[in-house]
C-alpha cells in the first residue's frame, strides 16, 4: 500500500509510541513496503494486541488476519504475524513474534472473537499451536490430513491421495502415485534460443533472406 510521506512519519510516531510502552517486549519496528512491523516476544503478544485495541491512540479494532511464515533454518522457524486496522484513524500495523514447532503461542480469542478462525488456518497450515484456542482443529484440509502444506518440507506432492472407490463405495485415502514422470523442462523460449532439432508449427513456411526473389521487386 503506498503511503504519503505524511503517513509514513505518523507509522513512524506510531512505532516509537508503541516501543516506548513496552521495553521490554518490543524487538524491533520495521518497515516493508510502506507497512510498520512491529516484532515482539512470543509472551507478550496478548499484552500488545490488547494496548493496540484499546489505547486512544491507536484504537486497532479489527483483526484483519493471522498468517504465518517458515524459515526453517531459523531455531525458532515460524513468524505469526497479526494484522490490525484502525478505522479511526485509518492506519495499518502488523504485530508478529516467533515460535517453534512446540512452542504454544498464546491464543487471541479472548481479545479478538475473529481470531478463532484465523488460528486454526494457521495451525492448519503450519502446525503452528495456539495455547487455549477453544476449538483449535484443521479448517481448510481434512480432518485425516497428514502434514501441514505450507511448511517449507512438505513435499510438493503430498503424503496421500484422495479418491473415490467404486467397490467400497465410499472414499479412501491412498499414498500418493505420480501418473506420470516428471518432465524435463529446457525453459527455452519458443521465440529466442530455439536450436536444432526443435521447430514449431509453421517453420517450413519460412523463407531465408538469401533466397527472396529480389527481382520481383522491380515488377510493376
Amino acid at each position: 500500500m503506498i503511503q504519503t510521506d505524511e503517513q509514513i512519519q505518523t507509522l513512524r510516531d506510531l512505532g516509537e509510541y508503541v516501543a516506548a510502552q513496552f521495553p521490554q517486549d518490543v524487538i524491533t519496528t520495521d518497515f516493508a513496503q510502506d507497512e510498520l512491523i512491529v516484532s515482539v516476544t512470543r509472551g507478550a503478544v496478548p499484552k500488545v494486541l490488547t494496548f493496540l485495541r484499546d489505547d486512544s491512540n491507536c484504537l486497532f479494532s479489527q483483526l484483519v488476519g493471522i498468517t504465518g511464515a517458515d524459515y526453517p533454518e531459523r531455531e525458532e522457524r515460524f513468524e505469526v504475524i497479526y494484522m490490525l486496522l484502525s478505522m479511526k484513524h485509518n492506519t495499518r500495523i502488523m504485530v508478529k513474534c516467533t515460535t517453534d514447532a512446540m512452542t504454544p503461542v498464546p491464543t487471541m480469542v479472548p481479545v479478538f472473537s475473529t481470531a478463532g478462525w484465523f488460528e486454526r488456518e494457521v495451525w492448519d497450515m503450519y502446525g503452528v499451536i495456539f495455547a487455549e484456542n477453544p476449538d483449535l482443529r484443521r479448517i481448510l484440509t481434512d480432518y485425516g490430513f497428514e502434514g501441514h502444506p505450507l511448511r517449507k518440507d512438505f513435499p510438493l506432492t503430498g503424503y496421500v491421495e484422495l479418491r473415490y472407490d467404486d467397490e467400497q463405495k465410499r472414499v479412501v485415502y491412498e499414498p500418493v502415485k505420480l501418473q506420470q514422470d516428471f518432465r524435463s523442462w529446457d525453459f527455452l523460449s519458443p521465440w529466442e534460443g530455439l536450436t536444432h532439432p526443435y521447430s514449431l508449427p509453421g517453420d517450413e513456411k519460412a523463407t531465408e533472406p538469401d533466397q527472396v526473389q529480389l527481382g520481383d521487386k522491380g515488377k510493376k
